[in-house]
């Protein structure tokens, strides 16, 4: 079986996580390792229901939530070169990054 780099990325903020995603895949691109993805990883969404007040009107509540956007890229046979590639790149700091080597 050939080896591979698995990165994934979270992020809040949609357009943020897929650009990340696309310099990601350019700068492997560019050394000539070949690219999986980004795969679109399902979105997990959280919401809260909060009463507006601790005493009365329990029928009156709040509603909040947010959105944890998530995306997979699979590095196939990396070489030092990729490797090299990865740790030179500027990622914003809103976005989550995790790095497996299979």
């Amino acid at each position: 079986m050939a080896s591979r780099i698995r990165v994934k990325l979270k992020s809040y903020d949609a357009e943020v996580i897929d650009k990340t995603a696309k310099d990601i895949c350019t700068a492997i691109r560019n050394v000539g390792a070949k690219v999986v993805g980004p795969i679109p990883l399902p979105t997990k969404i959280r919401r809260y229901c909060v009463l507006r007040s601790p005493h009365v009107d329990k029928d009156s509540r709040e509603h909040f939530g947010y959105r944890l956007h998530r995306r997979l890229i699979d590095i196939i046979d990396p070489s030092q070169e990729v490797i090299d590639a990865l740790l030179r790149l500027e990622i914003l700091p809103s976005v989550d990054v995790e790095i497996k080597q299979d």
